[in-house]
């Protein structure tokens, strides 16, 4: 799956960052269009998250806006593929080696993505993957960090597994008993071995779940193409999106219904929804700790305020598409505002 890269490991992108030597008084830039995840990773490590606003179109961070951020602090970029839809690599990386930044990709909602052959997993200094059980594949909790870097795998293993030295899960081994030492005050990281294996059996059919959503996809655009909401940009040819997430912006001068109300209207349906996602610094914490304000970033808030997630799972049924794509359109149409 990730063949070009050296090492694999069970890890997190707090490891990550601090691997990277990444601290106190060190800044790292990322998207505000995100899950809070990413913004605390960054907290715990002692840094501060620089948000830089998103493109509208792809509702990824805006490469454009990346080098305004960019102070003496900064140590990382922290690219988020949102929803599945990889990043503009090329210039993230190319402003990374320009400022000697490490690139830590959050790839939670990305694995199977590709940009420009590349799998993703196979163009930042480390990419995180989550099997959070919302995932394209799952083990229930659990991740992993992907690297070139042999001095970063090897680190992540230690801290990993409460600090013990890279050899202390072979002290049971059938070679006898080994001594470990402690070299830093670690975590516990590790996946369990159920887990992976869980993981492990999903792998082999990535290619028929990719299938199943991508149809889904279709036929949700072809749905809803005639309504007033806002699709999910086209897909790019130099780019698989691994169709994680679908999801529509809902306007309430065009649609005659708020985001809120659509889902609720939803809910009475039968049609469970989420938001991916109200920006990170629009959050309590983030506001007092940092003192972020709404129109910080507006795009990301455009965005923010609109969004809405449809069902999309490999486990779908035709009925279950069918009814869901009936309720969205009933309710669209019944609040459409009506044309002076």
């Amino acid at each position: 799956m990730l063949k070009s890269k050296k090492y694999i490991v069970f890890g997190s992108p707090y490891l990550s960052l601090l691997v990277c030597g990444i601290g106190a008084g060190d800044e790292v830039i990322t998207t505000p269009l995100t899950f809070c995840a990413t913004a605390n990773t960054i907290i715990h490590s002692g840094a501060k998250p620089v948000f830089v606003d998103v493109d509208s179109e792809t509702m990824n961070i805006d490469v454009k806006l990346i080098e305004r951020a960019i102070t003496k602090r900064t140590k990382a970029i922290m690219p988020v593929h949102l929803a599945g839809r990889p990043c503009e690599m090329d210039e993230i990386i190319k402003i990374a080696k320009k400022h000697r930044l490490v690139v830590i990709e959050d790839a939670a909602q990305a694995l199977g993505s590709e940009y420009k052959g590349r799998k993703i997993g196979q163009i930042g200094d480390l990419t995180c993957f989550s099997f959070y059980v919302t995932k394209n594949i799952i083990t229930g909790e659990g991740g992993m960090v992907a690297t070139e870097n042999k001095e970063f795998a090897d680190k992540i293993k230690i801290y990993a597994l409460h600090g013990m030295s890279k050899d202390a899960w072979k002290r049971y081994s059938d070679d006898g008993y080994r001594h470990y030492e402690v070299i830093f005050p670690g975590f516990k990281y590790n996946m369990t071995d159920m887990q992976a294996s869980l993981g492990l059996h999903q792998l082999k059919r990535i290619a028929v779940f990719d299938k199943k959503r991508q149809k889904i996809w279709n036929l949700y655009n072809a749905a809803f193409k005639n309504l007033p909401v806002g699709l999910p940009a086209p897909i790019s040819k130099e780019i698989h999106h691994n169709k994680h997430l679908y999801t529509l912006l809902i306007d309430k001068n065009k649609c005659g219904v708020s985001r809120d109300e659509f889902m609720q209207e939803l809910h009475k349906r039968g049609v469970g929804t989420g938001v991916h996602f109200i920006p990170v610094h629009l959050h309590k914490y983030y506001r007092e700790r940092f003192g972020y304000k709404p129109g910080d970033y507006p795009k990301a808030e455009y965005i923010g305020e609109r969004t809405v997630s449809l069902p999309l799972s490999a486990k779908l049924t035709s009925p279950d598409v069918n009814r869901i794509i009936k309720a969205v359109r009933e309710i669209i149409l019944a609040n459409k505002p009506k044309q002076k």
